[in-house]
């Protein structure tokens, strides 16, 4: 099976290029070394309907089986991640951001602020990291194993991530 990973990072400043995301790199690093193919990256700004169109595109377009955003999951005004993932997600995933929120207590009582979450859109799993590089860090190795079998699971295992839709006549062109 080909385990395809989008990874996308919410940050107004990186998206307007005034600052440099350790981030997203980080998290594609990570993914690598665990199995993961990284086909798809981007940059946006934290507005909830760019973020929500890139999460549709990443998992209605691209068919990817996971993606993980970074940043915008705190108490920020300008935080809406966390919304924008819920208002595409057809199903809720709670024990993944569960699983990172009592990591990152074990290393920080602020980990009890972020408000990411996790969901599923079709074939596809979105899970929200935190925005800092040590804590999106923290968090994907905390759950990158168990979200393998998960995957393993929502594609119905002997399935390439794009076959599975062609199936179901879900697949989009476009």
């Amino acid at each position: 099976m080909n385990y395809t990973a989008a990874v996308i990072t919410m940050s107004d400043k990186g998206a307007r290029g005034e600052r440099v995301d350790t981030s997203g790199p980080a998290v594609q690093e990570i993914l690598k070394e665990n199995g993961w193919e990284v086909v798809y990256t981007n940059i946006i700004p934290d507005d909830f309907e760019t973020i929500k169109s890139e999460l549709i595109k990443c998992a209605d377009d691209l068919d990817v089986c996971l993606v993980m955003t970074t940043g915008g999951t705190g108490f920020s005004k300008r935080d809406v991640t966390p919304e924008a993932t819920h208002a595409v997600a057809d199903r809720e995933v709670r024990g993944i951001p569960e699983a990172m929120r009592a990591e990152s207590m074990r290393i920080t009582p602020m980990g009890m602020l972020s408000r990411a979450e996790a969901g599923l859109r079709g074939g596809t799993l979105i899970v929200n990291l935190p925005g800092s590089e040590k804590a999106a860090r923290e968090c994907l190795t905390a759950v990158i194993k168990p979200i393998r079998h998960g995957i393993d699971v929502l594609r119905g295992e002997s399935h390439d991530c794009a076959e599975i839709h062609k199936k179901e006549g879900h697949h989009h062109h476009g």
